[in-house]
């Protein structure tokens, strides 16, 4: 599925980083982490990705890991990045229609990997709905060749982690949670910024229809050659180097986003925006693929699915019913935040009857 070392990465790749030189510093990997990986904090029923699986999802040491994956095998792909969809009001080089057809190829890309991952998932149970071993252990890594790679737990990580690593792009590579110098005037090397919140509509995996994209939402177009200009088929446009919020340090705790190094990163809180953005946006696509396989399988087969995804032991941990489904765990958790609130309220009633009269408050 992916290498085991880090191998040159060309520029095409320049991305929300996989490595730690060339000054990226594994952002990817660390959002993935910020967003889905347990902590001490969090269990079950976050359905969050226990420490072994979230190093197959979002890498660790010199492996890439699923969400990196493009950078190695996509890197001269825009529509695995979500670039080339750039747009400026005005007298500009490209229509409205064409940057908004580069955008909907990111989303038909992404889609297409979102429903891979569930169909992949399918083949961790046997025709009784129980796990299969061999397809969930993790005695070992998942592989750099996906030919080689049979195993359906690292097949349905490799290619939900592609459609997080497009989705994570989105946020840096766009304008849709940033926004322009405002010491400069605008123009091509400084395109306004939508300062959008996250999630995106227009990042709807789960549907078929085509999402509504803002009239001025622009993604960077990308070259070899990136520069501000622009040059060769990005002469005269709003480029990558120009708009991207690729690099800078990530918490992976806590998602905590600071010294950004690339210009637009550097404007005002624009780091920070795209990495919580991106944080925020990987979260929801867990949560709305989780709801993708109860409605193709069943709760049941779903439930046992999720699991195995997400725990590093799945044969010991995961059984029929025992692991709550994306339904199931919202509303488990909706349950205990209204006990806290009662238990809270009833801890105050008693502290108020134990109060002397004339220091109860109204």
């Amino acid at each position: 599925m992916l290498s085991s070392v880090v191998a040159w990465v060309p520029a095409p790749a320049a991305a929300f980083g996989t490595i730690d030189t060339g000054g990226q510093n594994r952002e990817h990997e660390r959002i993935t982490r910020a967003a889905v990986a347990c902590t001490a904090r969090t269990g079950s029923l976050r359905d969050c990705f226990e420490s072994r699986s979230a190093d197959q999802l979002a890498g660790q040491g010199k492996r890439f890991g699923a969400v990196g994956s493009p950078d190695l095998t996509e890197p001269l792909n825009p529509a695995a990045h979500c670039d080339d969809g750039d747009f400026l009001a005005g007298d500009y080089v490209r229509t409205r229609s064409e940057a908004t057809a580069s955008v909907l190829q990111c989303v038909d890309h992404l889609r297409g990997r979102f429903r891979e991952a569930a169909d992949k998932a399918a083949k961790l149970l046997d025709t009784n709905g129980e796990l299969i071993s061999a397809e969930v252990n993790l005695d070992t890594d998942c592989g750099s060749d996906s030919a080689q790679e049979q195993r359906a737990k690292c097949g349905s990580l490799e290619s939900f982690g592609r459609a997080l690593h497009g989705v994570q792009d989105f946020y840096s590579h766009s304008n849709w949670a940033d926004e322009a110098d405002p010491g400069r005037p605008p123009g091509a090397d400084n395109p306004p910024g939508l300062n959008l919140p996250a999630p995106s509509p227009v990042l709807d995996l789960r549907g078929r229809g085509e999402p509504a994209v803002p009239a001025d939402l622009a993604t960077g177009c990308f070259v070899l050659h990136d520069s501000v200009p622009g040059v060769e088929e990005c002469a005269l446009r709003i480029t990558h180097a120009a708009l991207n919020k690729d690099l800078g340090l990530i918490d992976p705790k806590t998602g905590e986003a600071t010294n950004p190094t690339t210009s637009r990163g550097k404007v005002g809180s624009n780091f920070a925006r795209a990495v919580a953005g991106a944080i925020e946006e990987t979260r929801r696509q867990w949560r709305d693929f989780r709801a993708e396989l109860e409605a193709r399988y069943g709760a049941e087969k779903a439930s046992l699915m999720v699991c195995a995804l997400s725990r590093d032991r799945p044969l010991d941990d995961c059984r029929a019913g025992s692991f709550p489904t994306a339904v199931a765990a919202g509303v488990l958790i909706g349950l205990l935040g209204v006990g806290a609130v009662l238990l809270g309220a009833h801890r105050l009633i008693g502290r108020r009857r134990r109060m002397p009269s004339g220091l109860r408050t109204r």
